[in-house]
């Protein structure tokens, strides 16, 4: 390659998407490392909070709320409600009224390592961000950017 590339930084350590990237890596490590105790990554416990959270305020619950509730992929949250659907998690069930949809309930099971996942998520998000000393300042900004 001979043509010389141009960067508008002079580390990446300067760029904060480059940043972002680190943390989010980072991050997503140690979440999945902390949950490997409940024989959960970060995203199946993602696809369950989510559930929880949605069930509280709705009997049924579809797999496309779900997916939009934690803004992930529908292919993705079948692929994984089928994987926690298989290790007794959550049951699958016809929706009522749409054939198309299904909804996605709780097994006892499956809220019994939900509420263990959140201890221990808990904890790892504390140890994460223990030397962040403005969390609240740092919560504004991830939520504008999320906005």
């Amino acid at each position: 390659m001979n043509q010389k590339i141009n960067f508008h930084f002079s580390t990446p350590d300067e760029n904060l998407g480059y940043l972002l990237w680190q943390t989010t890596m980072q991050w997503q490590r140690q979440m999945n490392r902390a949950l490997d105790e409940v024989g959960l990554t970060h995203t199946q416990f993602v696809i369950l909070i989510a559930l929880a959270w949605l069930s509280r305020n709705a009997e049924n619950v579809t797999q496309k709320e779900i997916a939009d509730h934690s803004k992930t992929d529908r292919m993705m949250v079948s692929k994984i409600l089928r994987k926690l659907q298989e290790n007794g998690l959550i049951e699958r069930k016809e929706h009522r009224t749409d054939t198309r949809a299904k909804c996605v309930f709780l097994t006892d099971k499956g809220a019994g390592i939900l509420q263990k996942a959140i201890e221990i998520k808990t904890r790892a998000n504390e140890l994460f961000f223990e030397n962040v000393k403005e969390k609240q300042e740092l919560a504004k900004i991830l939520k504008l950017l999320i906005e």
